[in-house]
């Protein structure tokens, strides 16, 4: 807008130089024909004078003073064309100042268009630079709800990382604990292996105690119930001789009663063998 009032402001000292220059040259124009007039005028008072000079031979003195007057006058028309010359200077003076006038108020013509439309440009620019300025605020607006979204994903990913962290911690206990387990099971593992040789072991020794009672209870059926059996079946044969001396038939009383106590004994050796090893099975 000041580029528009300034352009106005200039147009109008322009407009005014233009009509002057106008004035001007209609007065350099009236001076001109004055001029003429005066020059046609001076002719004819030449002439006058010539025919006055040869009409008035007799009118010297008058003719002397015209001569006098004519040369007065033809000195004026000389200073008459030196100041038309000099107005004819001046005019084209005049003439080329306002062709230059005329010429920088067409260069402020064409400068108040190109004004014009720079300003006409600029209004665009600012225009372009309103809808501009709506959009980084429209971009701002949304950066700063990008941002506030930003902060509540990284508060939400902080929160995850504290949770992870507290995860990672208990998954550390639950490890360490898990390697206390593994160790007390590795140990335990180690004392059932130990425990597992031991009852082999035992199950060999009680194998071989078994086979030991049996092969003992197998002696004891056979090596000593038999000389037992001998004994009280010649006690009893002994019984049948009626007439054998009283001493004789004591000491196969005794006799029979030991055998008869050691075959008690062997029964009852033969019963807990059984016993134990029935046991020692079912375990």
């Amino acid at each position: 807008m000041n580029k528009r009032k300034t352009a106005n402001q200039l147009m109008i000292p322009a407009k005014d130089i233009i009509f002057k220059n106008e004035d001007k040259t209609k007065a350099t124009g009236a001076l001109i024909i004055a001029n003429m007039q005066l020059a046609i005028e001076s002719k004819e008072k030449e002439k006058r004078a010539v025919e006055l000079v040869i009409a008035n031979k007799e009118k010297r003195k008058r003719a002397a003073e015209l001569v006098i007057a004519n040369e007065e006058l033809l000195y004026q028309n000389i200073e008459k064309e030196n100041r038309a010359a000099e107005l004819i200077i001046a005019n084209k003076e005049l003439i080329y100042q306002n062709t230059e006038k005329e010429n920088r108020a067409a260069e402020l013509i064409i400068a108040n268009k190109e004004l014009a439309f720079q300003n006409t440009e600029k209004e665009n620019r600012a225009a372009e630079l309103v809808i501009a300025n709506a959009e980084l605020l429209y971009q701002n607006t949304e950066k700063e709800s990008r941002a506030a979204e930003l902060v509540i994903a990284n508060e939400e990913l902080v929160y995850q990382n504290t949770e992870k962290e507290d995860r990672a911690a208990e998954l550390i206990i639950a490890n360490k604990e898990l390697a206390f387990q593994n160790t007390e099971k590795e140990n335990r593992a180690a004392e059932l292996t130990f425990a597992y040789n031991q009852i082999i072991k035992a199950e060999e020794y009680s194998k071989k105690y078994i086979e030991g009672l049996e092969e003992m209870m197998f002696m004891t059926h056979h090596k000593v119930r038999q000389p037992i059996a001998n004994i009280l079946g010649m006690a009893s044969l002994l019984d049948q001789f009626k007439d054998a001396p009283a001493e004789l038939k004591k000491l196969m009383e005794y006799m029979k009663q030991s055998a008869l106590s050691l075959d008690a004994f062997t029964k009852e050796l033969t019963t807990f063998i059984e016993e134990l090893g029935r046991k020692e099975k079912d375990k």
